[in-house]
């Protein structure tokens, strides 16, 4: 499974790099609008690919290029031909000129996974142990750790919201999928909420805020003071 983010402040260009992402299979995709907080968002997950737009908002896509983590492969998509060569000079794979068709897309994944084993870093790719297995609708799903945005306790069951906009609902208890998860990376802030500890963006004694997109989830009483010991931890 290929960790992915695409930054662009198109929410089309977005939606597109979704659908073909979904077509293509395998890859693990989450989409930002702002460059600042997709770029906060690559230095805590360190995906294995970046889709990046160059013109945005003022904000230049070649400069945000020069901050990514060398382990990350590197796509640029652009509407300005004129900027393919600074685009190789940060050491960009491809460039994708806009508007582009799902077979040029796939050419420059292709391009990426090759980049990624010449680097032996699609070999370090997820093991089980970051593997959420669930019974949802009469099938088993596995969820990537890294995709969960938070999980909700609703009844019976769990709903699993992911960092893409899509959730999983399975018939378990919220302790059961605790159990299974990495361990030290999430923290239980409610009875109905479980949150991945770099998904958390700000909290106080009330409530946490998500990176993602700014929503808040509640904290309980009970769980008060272990959630701000934790997150002052992460602090220091």
């Amino acid at each position: 499974m290929i960790k992915c983010i695409a930054i662009d402040d198109e929410p089309i260009a977005l939606s597109i790099i979704s659908r073909y992402c979904e077509q293509r299979g395998g890859v693990t995709l989450e989409t930002y609008s702002s460059p600042r907080l997709g770029m906060q968002r690559v230095r805590e997950w360190r995906p294995d690919v970046v889709l990046l737009d160059i013109e945005m908002n003022g904000t230049s896509g070649i400069e945000l290029a020069r901050q990514l983590p060398p382990s990350c492969c590197l796509i640029f998509t652009t509407a300005y031909a004129h900027y393919a060569l600074e685009g190789f000079e940060v050491n960009a794979v491809d460039f994708l000129h806009k508007p582009y068709f799902y077979a040029r897309f796939d050419r420059a994944m292709q391009k990426a996974e090759q980049w990624l084993k010449m680097h032996d870093l699609l070999a370090a790719s997820e093991s089980p142990a970051r593997q959420l297995r669930l019974k949802s609708e009469y099938k088993n799903v596995s969820v990537s750790a890294d995709a969960i945005l938070y999980i909700e306790s609703i009844d019976n069951y769990v709903k699993v919201h992911l960092a893409d906009g899509t959730s999983v609902l399975s018939k378990i208890s919220l302790r059961t999928v605790e159990e299974q998860l990495p361990q030290g990376e999430f923290i239980r802030i409610h009875r109905s909420f479980l949150v991945p500890r770099c998904r958390i963006a700000g909290f106080s004694r009330s409530e946490v805020t998500l990176t993602k997109d700014g929503r808040t989830l509640p904290v309980g009483r009970k769980y008060l003071e272990e959630v701000v010991s934790l997150l002052r931890e992460n602090d220091g």
